[in-house]
C-alpha cells in the first residue's frame, strides 16, 4: 500500500493521476498547507523540504512486503512518478530513445514549466502588490513556454514521443490554470488538442477528483497567507 501525503495542487495532482492511471492502492492523507501542516516534524520526516505531494511505499520499491524490507519514503513529485513507473512498469517507455525524451521533457517540467508558470500565477493572483516587472517577467517567460510545448505538440501526439508517458502526466496539471499565468491557449492550438485529450482520460478525471472537495480560505486569509508566503515556510527546521 502506498501512504499519499498530499493536497489538491499541480504537482498533487500529478501523483494522484499517476496512481489512477497505474492501479497501484494507495490512502490518501491531507496536508492542508495553508493549515501549516507541511511544518509538522511528522510530516518533514517523510518530505524534509516541507513541500508536497509525498509518499512512503510499505512494500518498498521491489515489491516486497515490510517484514522483509524497510518502507520507501519519497518526496519530489518527479522523482515519484520515476518511481512509480518503474514499480508498475508503465509510462516510462523501455526504449531507450523514449525513455531519455520521457526523462528530458520530465526535467522541463520540474526546473521550466512549474518555477515559472507558479510565479506567473503568484505575481498575478497573490502578491500584495502589482508589481509590472514581475508580472512582466514570468507572463512572458509563461508564454514561451507555452510555444515551446506547442511547437512539441505539432511534432508528436505527446510531449515525449507517440505514446502516454509521466512526462505528459507532469505537465498537464500545471496548465490548468492558465488563464492565472495570463495565458490564452486558444493561442497554442497543438497544447490545446492534447490537454483536452489527456482531460478525457478516465484516470486523469479520477486523479484531478482526489480532495477536491476541501475547503480552502480565501486568498486573503491572514494564516493561510502566512503559512504560504510568509515568514513561516522560512523556519529553520
Amino acid at each position: 500500500m502506498i501512504e499519499l501525503y498530499t493536497w489538491p495542487t499541480p504537482n498533487g495532482h500529478k501523483v494522484h493521476i499517476m496512481l489512477e492511471e497505474t492501479g497501484l492502492p494507495y490512502r490518501v492523507h491531507p496536508v492542508d498547507i495553508g493549515n501549516g501542516d507541511q511544518f509538522k516534524p511528522e510530516f518533514l520526516w517523510i518530505s524534509p523540504n516541507n513541500r508536497i505531494p509525498a509518499i512512503v511505499d510499505s512494500e518498498g520499491p521491489s515489491g516486497e512486503t515490510a517484514r522483509n524490507s524497510a518502507s520507501m519514503p519519497l518526496f519530489e513529485s518527479g522523482a515519484i512518478l520515476v518511481y512509480l513507473a518503474s514499480k508498475s512498469g508503465r509510462f516510462l517507455p523501455e526504449n531507450p530513445r523514449h525513455r531519455w525524451s520521457t526523462l528530458q521533457w520530465l526535467m522541463f517540467q520540474m526546473g521550466s514549466i512549474g518555477p515559472m508558470l507558479g510565479q506567473a500565477h503568484h505575481f498575478l493572483s497573490y502578491a500584495p502588490e502589482k508589481i509590472s516587472y514581475a508580472i512582466n517577467r514570468y507572463t512572458n517567460e509563461a508564454n514561451r513556454l507555452y510555444g515551446v510545448l506547442d511547437r512539441r505538440l505539432g511534432e508528436s501526439e505527446f510531449v515525449a514521443c507517440a505514446e502516454y508517458t509521466i512526462a505528459d502526466i507532469a505537465i498537464m496539471p500545471w496548465l490548468r490554470s492558465n488563464k492565472k499565468q495570463g495565458v490564452n491557449m486558444a493561442q497554442y492550438p497543438n497544447v490545446k488538442r492534447w490537454f483536452d485529450a489527456i482531460n478525457e482520460r478516465p484516470a486523469v478525471k479520477r486523479g484531478l477528483a482526489v480532495l477536491a472537495d476541501v475547503k480552502r480560505p480565501p486568498p486573503d486569509d491572514p494564516k493561510w497567507r502566512e503559512n504560504l508566503f510568509g515568514a513561516t515556510q522560512y523556519q529553520r527546521r
